[in-house]
Parts: C-alpha cells; structure tokens; sequence
C-alpha cells in the first residue's frame, strides 16, 4: 500500500488538511496529479479507496476543507466561492499548477467553481454525484433522498459518513447546506474550459441520470458515465471501477458530447434523495 504524506497547509486564517499518495515509481511518462475534494460534511476518508487506485496512475492529493475534521470550524460562514479560492491558494502553496479536479457531490461544485477561478489549474474535471439537481432543489426533498440513499450503501460506507457528519456537527452542517442549495451548478457547468466527466452510481437517487447527463450536456466538452448498480457514494463502494473511467478520461483526447437534455431528472415529488453533498 502507498504510504500516506499529511500536509497542513495555512491560507490566511484557515487551516486546509491534505493527504497525498505519491504515485508509481517510475510512471512512462510524468503525469500531473488528481485533486480529491470531498462533499458536505463529510472528509477524506470516504475517499482513501479511490486515492489508493488512483495512486497507481499519478500522485494523488486529497483535500480536507475547513470546518471538516478534527479542526476548529471557522467563525465566519464559507460560501463555495469561498472554499474554492482556498483548493485554489492551498494548492498554490504544494506547487500544484495544473491537475484533475475531482470532486463529489457538494465537492463537485467547489471543485467546478476552483476551475472557473482558475483555469489554468483544470487540465480536467471530474464530477461525481453532482448535487443539486436544478428540479429538486428543496432541503425537504434532499434530506429525503439522502435517507433513502442511506439504504443503500454499505456498512461501511454509511459508517463513514455517520462518523463525519458527527464530527463536522450540525451547525456547520445546516450552514453550508443553504450554500449547497443556492449554487447554480448548471450555469456554472457551462463556462468551464476543460473537458468535464460526469459520473454517477447507477442506483444513486440523489445524482439521477437525467440530470448527470444534462450535465455532461452542458459542458462544452462533456461526458457521462454511470456505474451499474451502485449509489451515491461510488467512489467508495467500486472504487476500481471508478478510478478505472477517471484513468480512462484523462488519457482520452476528444470527447463526444452528449445529446442536450432540457430537463433534468424526473419530476417525482415526495421520495426525492441528496446523500452528503
């Protein structure tokens, strides 16, 4: 197993924790690296298997955002504007000065707002379990699709996120979760520069597959892939598999956009779901 480098790294008051996995011995050739950034009260650690399969293709940095953690939640709120200017400063301070962002569900809008802040530093972007999606953007229908993706997961996987949220807490919770609600991820999506993957587990109720694919649609230069028969926390439960179509994407040169969807996800009202974001 690769050895693990904990990094602390200090941008102006707030305190950023990365973990990075070195990479093959002797890559054919020199890769720039991934850039793991977590969701919504969660950390690294729902993202260690990925890191770990990844690490086999490139050095691997993954990032744990202030407020997270074992560290003192910051006394002023962070927008995702906000935690995106600091992936961006932090990264500055590792030398980092282009990699693949890849990011999962709430992460997925820090990354994406990272990469429109700073171009350059997105060779490409990578999007996991996206949220919102634009047509069930309520905290009700979110915090019940959440619920319902928690019978879903694995053992381990639902213990993960247990244990972070609790450690996150719920007031920092509840202060992002508004932030969460009010990104425009589409808009957002549609003025990256770099090709974007959109990837989703197949049972995951809170990234349907209609929105993940007008996603994918949007982008300038997108794709969509969709893992059989997992939910929303993919990166956890076929990590392989994951960082199989991550690895896969990077490598590709052109892409082949997706036909344009109008309307995202269904309609259904009631049973809706949003796992961490």
């Amino acid at each position: 197993m690769q050895p693990t480098i904990l990094r602390t790294v200090q941008v102006g008051r707030f305190t950023l924790r990365i973990r990075s996995s070195p990479g093959p011995d002797s890559p054919a050739s020199p890769r720039s690296p991934y850039v793991l950034v977590h969701g919504l009260g969660m950390t690294h650690r729902y993202l260690d298997r990925l890191r770990a399969e990844l690490a086999a293709d490139a050095v691997v940095h993954a990032v744990d955002l202030p407020g997270y953690g074992p560290d003192p939640q910051p006394r002023t709120p962070l927008g995702v504007e906000d935690h995106a200017a600091l992936i961006v400063e932090a990264l500055e301070v590792l030398g980092i000065r282009s990699c693949t962002l890849v990011g999962h569900s709430m992460g997925v809008q820090f990354v994406t707002e990272a990469a429109l802040q700073q171009p350059a530093l997105a060779e490409r972007l990578v999007l996991i379990g996206p949220v919102v999606d634009r047509l069930r953007r309520s905290i009700l229908q979110q915090a019940v699709s959440l619920a319902h993706d928690t019978l879903r997961e694995s053992p381990s996987a639902n213990l993960i996120v247990g244990t972070d949220y609790l450690r996150t807490g719920t007031r920092w919770y509840v202060r992002q979760v508004r932030r969460m609600m009010d990104y425009p991820l589409e808009n957002a999506v549609e003025n990256l520069r770099c090709p974007v993957l959109v990837l989703r587990g197949g049972r995951d109720p809170v990234a349907r597959q209609r929105w993940c694919q007008e996603l994918a649609a949007r982008a300038r230069d997108g794709a969509f892939v969709e893992i059989p028969g997992q939910p929303h926390v993919v990166q956890h439960s076929a990590a392989g598999l994951v960082a199989a179509e991550i690895i896969a994407f990077r490598r590709r040169r052109t892409l082949t956009p997706s036909p344009f969807l109008p309307e995202a996800s269904d309609r259904t009202t009631g049973k809706l779901e949003d796992r961490s974001a």
